[in-house]
């Protein structure tokens, strides 16, 4: 087991990293001092796997469990979810000294994580990610939330996890697609912060794509390492957090475009970096082998990389309007300069946007 140590004062947590963590999570959880009133979140693909093991661990050590599933599917991150979860915590008379479990992805986590924040004004919450996007990414760093019709996570907190348990064994079970979905988060580290990460990736695609477990602990290592260091010295996006979001200004337009049904999050993401490395090209930013070094990573891990014929420009533009990032209407985007360092990039203008789309 690797542990890391997000430090953020009194909300620092760990991150436990191994394989095998999930059949000991009820004597791990028993120094966080929780009441024994817990309940576990999940979704029924997850938990038809994962679900029992991980219910009979907390009964084990003593906890008083709730469960309660929520569909698959990103369009179920939303308020009548969280109001559901409302429910089923007032009925089970969950105190603020209870704690909500994550199991899943991150849409679970994400909405779990929110819930917390809300309930009794805020009670704790646990991390266990089980795909590779919520493990390099949406697990860490405290940001939770829930879709609204017009736009991605426009509803949230910020409400950092009293801990994160990643058991890697549970990627086994993981549908290719969404394996290499959580890659486009990955390749995003090595673009944003860390070069010699990047190569890695390049020279080990082929171990980590098949699952090897030295490959696999480094990457989601080093992508929790970075995210944990740019959130401790940032934790609420007041500036440097912000590059974080390389990807996915483009990226979050295409998934609500699309009705969040057509690419998965990773995959939007890739086909955002890609577009927005293209527009640092165009405004002058970044060498052209530099943009085709990041193509040709995300097309090596099977993601897209071209901007969906079935995107019109006019709707791009409208959701983009909406990005948490836009201030007073100017669009502000995280534009990479060279591999392994971005810059925040304000004022591009809609005609930049329509020349990079057409």
């Amino acid at each position: 087991m690797e542990g890391i140590r997000v430090e953020l004062g009194e909300r620092s947590y760990t991150i436990s990293i191994g394989i095998g963590l999930l059949k000991d999570i009820g004597k791990t959880l028993q120094d966080l001092g929780f009441s024994s009133k817990i309940a576990l979140i999940s979704n029924p693909t997850v938990y038809s796997l994962y679900g029992k093991n991980v219910s009979a661990a907390l009964m084990d050590a003593g906890y008083d469990l709730t469960e309660m599933l929520i569909p698959d599917g990103e369009e179920y991150k939303s308020l009548a979810y969280t109001e559901k979860i409302y429910d089923s915590l007032l009925k089970a008379k969950l105190d603020r000294k209870s704690a909500l479990i994550a199991l899943g992805g991150g849409v679970i986590g994400d909405i779990t994580g929110f819930a917390a924040s809300t309930y009794m004004r805020g009670i704790d919450f646990i991390q266990v990610p089980t795909t590779l996007l919520a493990q390099v990414d949406s697990s860490v760093g405290g940001k939770t939330g829930v879709n609204h019709p017009l736009g991605k996570n426009m509803i949230g907190t910020f409400w950092q996890p009293r801990f994160v348990c990643i058991d890697t064994a549970t990627l086994k079970t993981l549908p290719r697609r969404e394996f290499l979905s959580g890659l486009g988060e990955v390749i995003k580290y090595g673009v944003i912060w860390d070069k010699d990460f990047f190569a890695y990736l390049e020279t080990n695609r082929d171990k980590i794509v098949q699952l090897d477990a030295t490959a696999l602990t480094h990457i989601i290592r080093r992508s929790c390492e970075i995210k944990s260091e740019i959130v401790s010295r940032d934790e609420r996006e007041s500036g440097l957090r912000a590059i974080l979001n390389y990807g996915h200004t483009i990226g979050h337009a295409i998934e609500t475009i699309t009705g969040y049904k057509k690419y998965l999050h990773g995959e939007a993401v890739a086909i955002g970096m890609y577009m927005e490395a293209k527009l640092s090209y165009q405004l002058g930013l970044i060498k052209q082998k530099e943009v085709s070094r990041i193509k040709a990573l995300i097309d090596s891990c099977e993601l897209p990389s071209e901007m969906p014929d079935e995107i019109e420009i006019n709707d791009l533009m409208e959701k983009m309007q909406l990005d948490k990032k836009t201030v007073a209407g100017k669009m502000h985007f995280v534009l990479p300069e060279k591999v392994g360092s971005v810059g925040i990039h304000g004022e591009i203008g809609a005609e930049d946007i329509k020349k990079l789309v057409e």
